[in-house]
């Protein structure tokens, strides 16, 4: 059981006993991290995608004839920049809170409940959340290079 000590700030501020509920409850938070991580993934793919989507379709479709010309011809194209650069931006936050809240789990008092010793657990999300990172920056320049 933990017991809150007020005086002691940081991961020292708990008495930590382990016992196998402890190790299941450090678990739990452990994958409630992962899933966390996952659900920005999730919502940054669909910004990057979507701001992709959006500028490619308005491209496409001012090329069609028949079509009048848009008031705001570049409007589109603003808007899908913006949507990837905050999918982008989404991921380097969340990866950086995940990486914050590892390293407490796994530090201090709290590091005889995680049960491992100097190597961490590590798992697929924090590759593929960094290599989303790397295809919404390679979207951004992409379309931000390219000739109105």
């Amino acid at each position: 059981m933990t017991e809150a000590r007020p005086e002691s700030k940081g991961s020292d501020r708990f008495e930590v006993s382990v016992t196998a509920s402890n190790h299941f409850a450090w678990l739990r938070t452990r994958m409630a991290t992962e899933r966390t991580l996952l659900a920005w993934v999730r919502s940054a793919v669909s910004m990057i995608g979507f701001g992709f989507t959006i500028v490619k379709f308005f491209e496409n479709m001012n090329a069609m004839e028949g079509i009048a010309e848009a008031a705001r011809p570049h409007a589109p194209r603003y808007l899908g920049l913006a949507l990837i650069a905050c999918g982008v931006v989404s991921l380097l936050i969340s990866v950086w809170q995940y990486r914050r809240v590892l390293a407490y789990m796994n530090g201090g008092t709290f590091k005889v409940l995680a049960g491992m010793d100097e190597s961490t657990m590590t798992t697929p999300t924090y590759a593929v959340a960094l290599f989303l990172i790397l295809v919404g920056l390679f979207a951004f320049i992409s379309l931000y290079t390219r000739a109105f």
